[in-house]
């Protein structure tokens, strides 16, 4: 909407008169040209000083009389109604974004029955889906689906890389994708995006490669466990005879601190020294053979 010149009224003690103090226009109307201009365009600046001016010139000038939410301000311009005009910008990209998330296409469903279904599925595929109660973070944001008609399932996937404090989330990723497929848009120095590459420069820049884990999630364990991933594989494959708490967490670690891992069937166990007197006996008995 066209913004109204700004009228001041001003008053006085009671026994002195009221006195009306209009901020009047320095310019004249821009399209009818005889007429003192009372509105300006948000969207193109012009003056007009009367509604049916105002329809004219959009008509004109095929303006939509709506203010330019991207149009640069210099910082010697900028006030507290840029900075709200600003913050609502935002907002509104955010609500546009949640709505396109919320597409059609694949709607999501929280009902008792699909999310048998959904666990019933993953079973067939020794896969032990656990769905946490409504309120959890991670039942709230999760994403991961079963296609009927493809018969496949299209996880939400959490991809951590700790050596460079970032995390990243996958939607609808299908579960016959190939691992190192996952991770090239992510690490590979040719085909990852540019902006990610820059934060994951550790893992783009390493010679030695990377190794893919998924943490152990049953049971309280001290140090953590992992299961180590092939990434060679499909995603349905590394997945098989693991329990996944709503959705996948795969860890990125770099192969020189892989050391530290704790992995699932490939624990470290000491083994004690032999003893000196069976030593001294074997020896023994070797010599007098």
């Amino acid at each position: 909407m066209d913004s109204p010149i700004e009228v001041s009224v001003t008053g006085g003690k009671e026994d002195e008169p009221v006195s009306l103090k209009r901020k009047m226009s320095l310019f004249s109307c821009e399209i009818c040209g005889g007429e003192e201009a009372k509105y300006k365009c948000p969207r193109c600046m012009k003056y007009s000083c009367s509604l049916p001016c105002v329809k004219k010139h959009k008509t004109e000038v095929n303006c939509s009389g709506l203010r330019d939410k991207a149009a640069f301000v210099p910082m010697s311009k900028f006030n507290e109604i840029n900075l709200l005009s600003d913050y609502r910008f935002l907002e509104d990209t955010s609500r546009l974004v949640d709505c396109g998330a919320r597409d059609r296409l694949f709607p999501r469903h929280t009902s008792n029955k699909y999310l048998n279904l959904l666990k019933n599925r993953a079973r067939r595929h020794n896969i032990d889906l656990k769905i946490l109660p409504i309120g959890f973070t991670k039942r709230r944001v999760n994403s991961t689906f079963f296609h009927k008609k493809e018969q496949r399932f299209y996880w939400h996937l959490k991809l951590i890389f700790p050596q460079s404090h970032a995390e990243y989330t996958e939607k609808r990723v299908p579960d016959n994708k190939i691992l190192n497929t996952i991770l090239e848009k992510y690490i590979d120095s040719a085909n990852s995006d540019p902006v990610i590459r820059q934060r994951l420069k550790t893992y783009v820049m390493s010679q030695s490669g990377v190794k893919v884990y998924m943490k152990l999630e049953q049971g309280k364990c001290n140090p953590a466990r992992f299961y180590e991933l092939d990434p060679s594989e499909s995603l349905l494959k590394n997945l098989e005879n693991k329990t996944v708490i709503e959705y996948p967490t795969l860890y990125v670690v770099l192969m020189e601190f892989t050391s530290d891992i704790v992995v699932l069937g490939k624990e470290h166990v000491q083994v004690s020294p032999p003893d000196k007197d069976q030593e001294e006996k074997t020896d023994a008995s070797k010599s007098y053979k």
